[in-house]
């Protein structure tokens, strides 16, 4: 009979879920907590385990704060997970119930992820710049709010996404920072 830090190990290592998400502004594919979570299920069974997601809100002010809590059992043990996840109320382009559900969705999948093991990180030799200086050239530059790039960053933010991220794949003007900030 395996103990439930066995059985969890096993999860750990033998865990597989493609990224069958994509997100079209960053042009990158990654899984959401409920891939994770179906990825789990054939474990379920045969390790006599269950899973579980639960949240609770922590603190209110300055903003609200969500804690997610991912839970293995085995019905006499549990180990648990958490991830903290803050709720932006300024988030543009998105109704209040969308605010706290995608911060709820981000912190189920980052619980399971710090449950399971799950490394999202890049590959370091895709990320490794081998010693090559690394300058702002690199990114394109959006420079005006006529550009079509701009057009799709707009977009993007009114959707719920963060200026941090096209600010990661573009060089902005100050006024269409500004612009965006706007949105």
């Amino acid at each position: 009979m395996k103990t439930l830090n066995e059985k969890l190990a096993t999860i750990q290592t033998q865990f597989k879920s493609k990224k069958s998400r994509y997100n079209s502004f960053g042009k990158y594919n990654f899984r959401s907590a409920e891939d994770i979570l179906e990825a789990t299920k054939p474990f379920l069974l045969d390790l006599g385990v269950s899973v579980t997601v639960n949240e609770e809100l922590v603190c209110t002010e300055p903003f609200p704060i969500l804690k997610s809590i991912a839970t293995i059992s085995d019905g006499k043990d549990s180990i648990e997970a958490v991830a903290i996840v803050g709720i932006d109320l300024d988030q543009k382009g998105m109704q209040m119930p969308q605010k706290f559900g995608s911060a709820s969705s981000y912190g189920k999948k980052y619980s399971l992820g710090n449950l399971f093991l799950i490394d999202d990180t890049a590959d370091s030799d895709a990320s490794n710049s081998h010693d090559k200086s690394s300058t702002k050239s690199d990114k394109k530059a959006i420079n005006s709010v006529k550009d079509e790039a701009y057009k799709k960053a707009a977009e993007y933010i009114k959707s719920g996404g963060k200026l941090e991220a096209i600010k990661q794949k573009y060089d902005l003007s100050s006024s269409v920072e500004k612009s965006l900030k706007s949105l």
